[in-house]
């Protein structure tokens, strides 16, 4: 023991005469709880969304809010619907509900609700109410009071020099619409302006039913790039800089 603890001293003295010091890779705004219980959990969770989301460009780690969606096609009965260069926004104001984190189990929930915002461009071809669409242009969808529960099982692994990290080893998720979607898609009938606002005041009257099964796309889509992002920032920063509790045996 008394090697060891004489050891660590000697190692810390050439630390400092030599210049070589521990840099840590996880930003300030990361501050690791020293136990799993939720309150401590939630407030963490909670202090690092809005400064996480804007990205870790140092370290690889990309933007959340906003995230981009390139090209999603959305197949829905008899209309099929693609949006372009679609931008989301809103994830730096989720409200955090309850964290859970089983280490030991390597299991974790997130629980949280947002308001987010979906802009950009669509085209859509089809039918609906028996009219034919073919339709471009604008588009803007408004999710209010979106919940979303994310149930992960973990595991631990160690990086080629030894390292421990967090990795996800898989997920399911839930969620409701909330309070209300709204949806503005500009153009949808290109011959008639009244129409086009007609067919729209329809999906808007009728947003729960048309949400089940226009926005299941965009959420699978808005999960998978946001835990591609958690995870690479897992495979970057320690698990120890992440909670100071040891690694279950």
């Amino acid at each position: 023991m008394i090697l060891k603890t004489s050891s660590g001293i000697l190692l810390c003295i050439l630390c400092s005469l030599f210049g070589v010091t521990y840099s840590r890779l996880a930003p300030d705004y990361i501050r690791p709880c020293n136990d799993t219980n939720s309150e401590c959990l939630i407030k963490a969770t909670q202090d690092a969304i809005p400064e996480f989301v804007k990205g870790l460009p140092h370290l690889g780690v990309p933007p959340l809010d906003p995230f981009t969606i390139d090209k999603l096609s959305i197949p829905l009965s008899g209309l099929k619907v693609t949006f372009y260069q679609g931008k989301v926004s809103g994830f730096r104001k989720c409200i955090v509900d309850n964290v859970i984190s089983e280490l030991e189990k390597r299991h974790f929930v997130l629980e949280f609700h947002c308001n987010l915002t979906i802009k950009g461009g669509y085209d859509a071809v089809g039918k609906v109410l028996l009219f034919p669409i073919n339709g471009e242009g604008d588009a803007k969808i408004k999710l209010t009071n979106l919940k979303m529960k994310l149930d992960i099982n973990t595991k631990y692994i160690k990086d080629d020099k030894g390292v421990n990290h967090f990795a996800i080893k898989s997920y399911k998720y839930t969620f409701d619409y909330g309070d209300k979607v709204t949806f503005d898609l500009q153009n949808l009938f290109k011959e008639s302006k009244e129409l086009s606002n007609t067919v729209l005041s329809f999906l808007n009257e009728n947003w729960r039913t048309v949400s089940e099964e226009f926005g299941k796309p965009i959420v699978d889509y808005a999960v998978e790039l946001a835990l591609k992002t958690i995870e690479k920032f897992f495979l970057v920063v320690p698990y120890e800089e992440l909670i100071n509790v040891p690694i279950p045996t």
